[in-house]
C-alpha cells in the first residue's frame, strides 16, 4: 500500500447541539481511489466537508501530506493541493461549461492537453462549451462538477456520490471515467452509494456507521464478502445485480 497523502487521526464534528462524527481514524493511500461507504446518515459527507475545513472539527487531526491543515481555512486547504466536489454539484447555470471550467483553474489560464484529457473523459462537455451550464442534463451537470475538480492538477480529489439519479447508461459511463483518472494517477476520496460502482472502482475502503469507521481494508475483500456487505451496509452485492 502506497504511504497515505491523507489521515484523520480521531477527528470529532459538532453541528450546532448536534454531534455528527465521532473519532473518525482512516488513511488515503496517495495514488489510489478509498471508497467512503455507509448507510444514509452515517457521516460520509461531514466527513468531506470537515476535510475541507466547511466544518470545523472539534477533536482529532486531519493531517494532508504529513501537515496538520484541521484549522486552516478552507481556501488554504484548497491551496494546499485538495478539490471537492460536492453532491449538489456547485456549477454555475447562468455561466458557459467554458465560464464554469475557467474559474476553476484557480492558478492560471486552462491547460489545453489536460483539457484535451477531460473532454475525453466528457465528450459532451466538448458539444456544450458555449452553453449555459443550466441547459445540460443532470448527468452532464455532474460531468461538469468533476471537471472542474480536475481543471488544474490536484494532490486529492474529494467526490460525494457522482452517480446519485443518474440513469444506468450514465452510470457506466462515469464509472468508466473514474477508471482513466486512477490509471492517470490521481488520488481520490469517493463517496459512493451505488456498490456495483463502488466496487468497480475501489482500492481501499472505510465503512461508516453512526459518525465513526467500522470496517476499513481492501475494496476487493468487502466486495467478495456478502455476509460483511450484509453486516456493514444492510445489503450484499448479490441483491443489487
Amino acid at each position: 500500500m502506497s504511504e497515505p497523502i491523507l489521515r484523520l487521526e480521531g477527528v470529532e464534528t459538532r453541528i450546532g447541539p448536534y454531534h455528527i462524527l465521532h473519532g473518525v481514524s482512516f488513511d488515503v493511500p496517495a495514488g489510489e481511489l478509498t471508497l467512503l461507504l455507509g448507510r444514509n446518515g452515517a457521516g460520509k459527507t461531514t466527513t468531506l466537508r470537515t476535510i475541507m475545513g466547511l466544518w470545523r472539527a472539534s477533536a482529532g487531526r486531519v493531517l494532508f501530506d504529513g501537515r496538520d491543515i484541521t484549522a486552516l481555512p478552507t481556501p488554504d486547504i484548497a491551496r494546499a493541493g485538495l478539490a471537492y466536489v460536492p453532491e449538489s454539484m456547485a456549477v454555475f447555470s447562468d455561466l458557459t461549461v467554458r465560464e464554469n471550467m475557467v474559474l476553476a483553474a484557480r492558478s492560471g489560464p486552462l491547460d489545453s492537453a489536460r483539457l484535451d484529457w477531460i473532454f475525453g473523459l466528457f465528450p459532451a462537455l466538448r458539444r456544450f462549451w458555449q452553453s449555459r451550464a443550466g441547459v445540460l442534463s443532470g448527468g452532464q451537470k455532474q460531468m461538469l462538477a468533476i471537471a472542474r475538480g480536475l481543471a488544474e492538477p490536484r494532490r486529492l480529489l474529494l467526490v460525494d456520490e457522482p452517480t446519485k439519479g443518474l440513469a444506468p447508461a450514465m452510470v457506466r459511463n462515469m464509472v468508466e471515467a473514474f477508471r482513466q483518472v486512477k490509471a492517470a494517477g490521481e488520488t481520490i476520496l469517493l463517496v459512493e452509494q451505488n456498490f456495483h460502482a463502488a466496487s468497480a472502482l475501489g482500492d481501499d475502503v472505510a465503512v461508516m456507521d453512526n459518525g465513526t469507521v467500522v470496517h476499513s481494508g481492501p475494496m476487493r475483500a468487502l466486495a467478495a464478502d456478502a455476509a460483511l456487505q450484509q453486516s456493514l451496509l444492510g445489503l450484499s452485492l448479490d441483491q443489487h445485480q
